[in-house]
C-alpha cells in the first residue's frame, strides 16, 4: 500500500457489469478532476490470441484465469512500481479491428486484433493508478498482489448468472457452439475456483448481482436477465464508519440484509457505486497530496 501514489483496483469475471463500473469511475474522476492511470487486465495475459490457441491445445486445462495465462508477477510489480514512485508502465491488448486501428495511428505499428502493444511509460504526474480485470487481489505463493492494493472493489455476479452471460456472449458475437462454450467453462473451473473466487475475500467493498428470475439450469436459459430484474449486494469488509441510514435514504428500494450487507435495486448498481466510493477515493487522494 502506498500513501503518496494510491492503487485502486475493480477486480471480478467477465459480464460482470463491466460497462457499469467503467462508467461509474469515469463519473468519480471527472467529478474530482483526478487523472488516473490505467491499467487494463487483458493486457497482463502472458499469451496472444494465437499463442494461446496453440498452447490450449496441447494444455486441456489452460485458461485465462490462470498463471499459466497471466504475468502475475509483472502485474504485482506494476502495482509495487506504481506505489512507490508513481510512474511505471503499460501496454494494451488488442480485441478488435476498431481498436487496432486506433493504437497502430497512435503508435505507429501494425498490429492485428490478439496482439499487445509495446510498453510504454504511464502518463506523468498521475493521482492514482486505476486497474480493472480479473487478477487484481490474486495471492499465490509467488505473488501477493493485495499487500500493494489501497483500494480493492469486488465485481462479480453470480455464477449461474455468470454462465448465462457467457453462453449468451460467445454464442451471439463469437458464434461458438453450445458444447464448445461448455467445455470452456468446465475447463476453466479449477482456475476460477484457485485463483479468482479467493480475491473477494480480500476486498474492501463487493458489489454482487443476483438475479430474481430462476437461473437454475444457466444452460438452457434463452434471455439474460436484465438489471430490473435483480438485485446488486454491497457487502462491506469493515461496516465502521459506512453511513448506512445516509445510503438507505439516498438508494430507493435499498435495505439492509446483514450488518455488513446492504441490497439495491439491480438498475442502481451505478449510482450505488458514485456514492459509496466517490467520498472514499476522495480520502485516498486527499491522503496522497498531504502525504
Amino acid at each position: 500500500m502506498s500513501k503518496k501514489h494510491p492503487v485502486v483496483v475493480v477486480t471480478g469475471s467477465s459480464g460482470a457489469g463491466t460497462t457499469t463500473v467503467k462508467r461509474a469511475f469515469e463519473h468519480i474522476f471527472r467529478r474530482e478532476s483526478l487523472n488516473a492511470a490505467v491499467i487494463e487486465g487483458d493486457s497482463m495475459h502472458s499469451l496472444g490470441r494465437a499463442e494461446f490457441k496453440a498452447a490450449s491445445a496441447v494444455n486441456k486445462g489452460l485458461s485465462h484465469f490462470g498463471p499459466d495465462a497471466n504475468d502475475f508477477e509483472g502485474l504485482a510489480n506494476i502495482f509495487k512500481t506504481y506505489g512507490e514512485t508513481g510512474a511505471g508502465q503499460r501496454r494494451y491488448y488488442i480485441h478488435s479491428d476498431e481498436e487496432a486501428a486506433q493504437l497502430n495511428a497512435r503508435l505507429g505499428t501494425n498490429l492485428n486484433p490478439g496482439e499487445f502493444t509495446p510498453w510504454e511509460d504511464l502518463p506523468a504526474k498521475t493521482d492514482l493508478l486505476f486497474y480493472e480485470g480479473l487478477h487484481g487481489m490474486v495471492v499465490t505463493d509467488k505473488v501477493d498482489m493485495a499487500k500493494h492494493v489501497d483500494l480493492a472493489i469486488g465485481v462479480v455476479p453470480v455464477v449461474n448468472l455468470e454462465w448465462i452471460q457467457k453462453i449468451h456472449r460467445d454464442g451471439a458475437e463469437r458464434g461458438y457452439a453450445a458444447d464448445v462454450i461448455v467445455d470452456t467453462i468446465l475447463r476453466r473451473m479449477p482456475d476460477y475456483v484457485n485463483y479468482v473466487t479467493p480475491q473477494f475475500s480480500r476486498t474492501h467493498i463487493n458489489f454482487q448481482r443476483v438475479p430474481t428470475v430462476d437461473t437454475s439450469n444457466p444452460f438452457i436459459a434463452r434471455d439474460i436477465p436484465t438489471p430490473d430484474e435483480s438485485f446488486v449486494i454491497v457487502r462491506f469488509a469493515d461496516p465502521k464508519g459506512v453511513d448506512f441510514p445516509y445510503l438507505l435514504n439516498m438508494i430507493s428500494g435499498s435495505f439492509m440484509s446483514r450488518p455488513n450487507n446492504l441490497v439495491v435495486p439491480g438498475g442502481k448498481m451505478g449510482f450505488t457505486m458514485e456514492i459509496i466510493l466517490e467520498p472514499v477515493i476522495d480520502r485516498l487522494v486527499a491522503d496522497s497530496r498531504k502525504a
